[in-house]
């Protein structure tokens, strides 16, 4: 049993995150909690102050929404928690689609699907092109366009309103990582991905590599969603420099050798 935790401990505590969020959204409606009003776009925290994803409010602004000082402020923390901190990690520990994807990966490599992978119909900066067209729509069409129609905000709504067009938007990103292409939405059309990838460059808190601890098992390949990031495995010694690792600790917690780590950032060496 403990080595079965070993092995999850991130995923584990990402799962619990996860889910905790979304329980105090929907507890704030129902039940009128004071802890998180409001959803992932903005959120209102302890009835004291705001919190803000950063790509809406800047999707807001470029449509012309007069926003207030406290709701920029708020985006403007959270550009800085993870543009400084903790990198891509939202993917990965806090929006709730990644459940979504990780169980549709799941499936994928229970049915033996994921063998049909070896050459993808797109490439990942598919993602970066849907984010700037996300801006430039929201420009000309005067509203929040990815804000929109992302599956984020559709399956708040369900939570809280009654599933409907929310679990559809659920359903069809599933579908479409099972049967279209493996880790479709997040690592190849998600423009909110696409957003924390470009600002968390310099992240503080980076995946570690140790290259004399490292046997090249394989491993980490077989459970990153992202393998590109896997560069420098039995390489070079540092930090994972490739800012769309989404920090989600898989590559560590089945790492044999011990030879991956969080820690903060390291040069290559």
């Amino acid at each position: 049993m403990s080595r079965l935790l070993k092995r999850n401990r991130f995923l584990i505590f990402r799962r619990i995150v996860q889910l905790f969020f979304p329980i105090l959204f929907v507890g704030s409606n129902i039940y009128g909690w004071k802890i998180l009003e409001g959803n992932y776009s903005a959120a209102y925290v302890f009835g004291s102050f705001y919190l803000a994803d950063p790509f809406a409010v800047l999707q807001m602004l470029v449509a012309g929404f007069t926003l207030n000082f406290d709701l920029i402020l708020g985006a403007i923390i959270i550009l800085l928690v993870y543009g400084l901190l903790f990198g891509r990690s939202f993917c990965s520990w806090v929006c709730p689609i990644n459940i979504v994807t990780d169980f549709a990966l799941f499936v994928r490599r229970k049915t033996n699907m994921n063998r049909y992978d070896e050459k993808m119909p797109f490439k990942r900066s598919l993602r970066y092109w849907i984010l700037v067209l996300s801006i430039v729509v929201s420009l000309f069409s005067g509203v929040a366009a990815f804000e929109f129609v992302s599956p984020v905000s559709m399956l708040h709504r369900g939570l809280v309103f009654g599933f409907g067009f929310g679990i559809a938007a659920v359903v069809m990103v599933f579908l479409f990582d099972v049967f279209m292409l493996k880790n479709g939405w997040c690592g190849y059309i998600c423009p909110l991905g696409a957003f924390y990838s470009v600002i968390s460059k310099y992240s503080l808190i980076k995946v570690n590599h140790t290259k004399s601890k490292c046997s090249m098992c394989g491993n980490c390949f077989a459970v990153c969603p992202e393998r590109q990031v896997l560069s420098i495995i039995d390489k070079q010694s540092g930090s994972i420099p490739n800012s769309e690792c989404t920090n989600c600790g898989r590559c560590i917690e089945v790492c044999e050798d011990d030879a991956l780590h969080f820690g903060k950032y390291s040069k290559l060496k």
